[in-house]
Parts: C-alpha cells; structure tokens; sequence
C-alpha cells in the first residue's frame, strides 16, 4: 500500500474485500458479493479502470433508488436447446452474465454451438470478463451488447447523443498460449474512460468528444455537465456501424430493448447476444491454433514503427497490466476512492474500517 496527493494504491485482494463489504451491506448474498468483487477488481487489473471499482457508487445510487435488484438469477424467456434467451430481471450484471455464460458454455458442451440472448441486465461490466470465462470453458465467443442509459455517443455526423458505447467481443482459446481477446467500446473512448480523464483532472485526447453544442472539444466534464456533451463513434461510419448492430443484435434480437428516448431512471441496462462455438465439434481446432499461431509469428515480425516496443496482438495489453498491477497494486484516483467511501457510507459503513479492509490504516 502507497498513497500520494492524488492516488491511494491497493493491492487486488483487499481492494476485492472492500467491495464485498459494500455489494454485501446492499443486502447482496456472499456469492453475490464475490462474483461483483471479482469482476470489478479484475477490470482494474487489466488496466480498463473505466469497468472497474469506480463504477460501485453508481451500482449504489441505482440500488438505492430502488432500480438495481440484489440477489436476481436470470430467468428462462425461450429454450430451443442451443438456442436460449434469458431475463437478467434488472439484477447485478457480473451476475446475471455468469449464469448466462454458464449456462451458454453448458449448452455448447452438448450441441457444439450456443447461441445465448441475455436481457435486462444491469450494467456486465468489462464484456472481455465473459469472454475469457468461454475460453476457459475452451470456447469461441462472440459478444454483441447494448447499452439502455443515458445517451452519450453521437451517431456519424450527428451533433447530439443518441445511443451509448455498445461493446463488441471476441474471444478465441489457443492450447499453451495467451487467447485472443478483442474488446471494445464502438465509441471512441468508453464512457468510464471519459469518468476516469475527469476524476483525473485530466483531458481527452482531440476529436473525441463533442460539447453539448455539437463542437470539438478535450474537456471531459462536457459529458457529465448539463446540457450534455457527446462522444465520438470510432473510425468514423465504420465505428457507428458496428454500434447500429451492437445495438440491434444486441437489443432487440435478445428480446431487449433499444435506446429511443431519454432513460428517467440512473439504471444502465445491458442487453447481450452471445455466440458460443466449440472449435473441437466444429472439427477446426488443430487448425484454429496452428494458424493463428503462424499468423500471430507473421504479424509480429512486422518492423515496429518509431517509439513502439513490440507489436500488441488484442489481449495483450491486459496480459500486461495484469501482471503490472498485480505485482504493483491498483492505482485509485483520489475523487474516485472518495466516492467509493462515500458510497459505503450511505449503506451504513464506517470510513475507518473501510480504510482498514484496503490496508490504508
């Protein structure tokens, strides 16, 4: 543990321990509060501290309006043997998307496919999470999600937000190596990116977000202000593509929803549609790996360009911050750890024994 001015650094199990403590004061069951502590914690690992532990004291301000439901299992819609839809009943989504992998993974264990539609689902969090859970399982996945929120991404040549960040994934298990890990937001920047620059006191990068004129602009707290600024789709119409079918794949072919109007309530709802694949049924498994691994050789024999170490193949990065923070601790800004406390302390928790939990004190 090391503190400065403007960070706290906890190491990745008291850190978990903190925020079983909080989801448990929420009335959150002992699993319930692992599996939240785990999944927020292990973004934080993997360096996307947009997915990661900042993202409890909105979990709390939803609960405690009465929109986030503890202790939910997803609910069978439609089951069609490989083919399942499943209501995730507004419950926590590192919940409501376990179970709905774990019953995904099941599935493709007897028919060699699944394909897995999860609605209604608070906020899964880092999609990447579900992904790897597959891959452990020795599974292809594929992961298309929307995002029922507040609006925050502009369309191409839009000037106001109309959808969110809908995130798209890949997953792709190779025997004795790193999987590939595809994981991103079809925005520029993920919307919790944006929270992290802000609580940073920090700007964002040009041409990525827009003031709630429509114009170009580097401050992060012109998303979060009112009126509402907006950012930017990715690679321009391409980005705003795949986000239209994050959206619909997503949305609407679950049995979810689409994002038309204005949420009233602070809720992030997350609707999923998940492709599962075994590539030993598929009968391409042999070939999946010696491919990939001659691809990946041939990719990274590339010249690397002038200030670049080594050629990152998707899913790196995180291999990398994993073993970074792990071995280092997880750096927490200072705005950020004050909400986190201020969270525990409207659930009835004492700021020195939170600080005790974190091995601050």
């Amino acid at each position: 543990m090391s503190t400065t001015m403007t960070y706290v650094t906890i190491a990745a199990e008291p850190l978990k321990a903190v925020m079983r403590e909080i989801v448990t004061a929420a009335g959150s069951s002992p699993r319930e509060a692992e599996l939240v502590a785990d999944h927020l914690v292990e973004a934080n690992l993997t360096g996307h501290d947009s997915h990661g532990v900042g993202m409890l004291p909105r979990y709390v301000e939803v609960f405690l309006a009465g929109d986030l439901k503890v202790n939910q299992h997803v609910a069978p819609v439609t089951d069609a043997g490989a083919l399942l839809t499943l209501d995730g009943k507004a419950g926590f989504g590192q919940v409501m998307a376990y179970e709905a992998m774990e019953q995904g993974i099941e599935r493709a264990a007897r028919h060699g496919v699944a394909v897995v539609g999860l609605s209604n689902s608070h906020h899964i969090g880092r999609i990447g999470h579900w992904a790897e859970q597959c891959i452990r399982a020795g599974y292809v996945s594929m992961h298309y999600v929307n995002v029922i929120s507040e609006p925050v991404v502009a369309p191409f040549g839009g000037r106001d937000a109309r959808f969110v960040t809908n995130p798209f994934c890949v997953g792709i298990p190779l025997p004795g190596r790193e999987p590939v890990l595809l994981d991103f937001a079809t925005s520029r920047i993920a919307m919790g990116k944006v929270r992290v620059a802000m609580n940073k006191g920090e700007q964002v990068k040009p041409e990525t977000l827009l003031d709630h004129r429509g114009e170009p602009t580097t401050d992060p707290n012109e998303l979060f202000a009112e009126p509402h600024g907006a950012i930017l789709p990715f690679g321009e119409h391409k980005g705003f593509g795949l986000a239209v079918v994050c959206e619909l794949l997503g949305g609407a072919l679950t049995g979810g929803g689409t994002l038309h109007h204005k949420p009233s309530s602070r809720a992030i709802i997350n609707n999923m549609l998940s492709i599962i694949i075994d590539p030993n049924r598929l009968g391409t498994a042999a070939n999946l790996s010696s491919e990939t691994a001659e691809f990946v050789k041939w990719v990274k024999e590339s010249p690397v360009a002038r200030g670049v170490d080594r050629i990152r193949i998707a899913g790196e990065p995180e291999q990398d911050s994993r073993r970074r923070r792990g071995a280092e601790g997880i750096p927490i800004d200072a705005t950020t750890w004050g909400e986190i406390l201020d969270a525990a302390a409207q659930l009835g928790l004492k700021r020195p024994d939170i600080e005790r939990l974190a091995g601050l004190s």
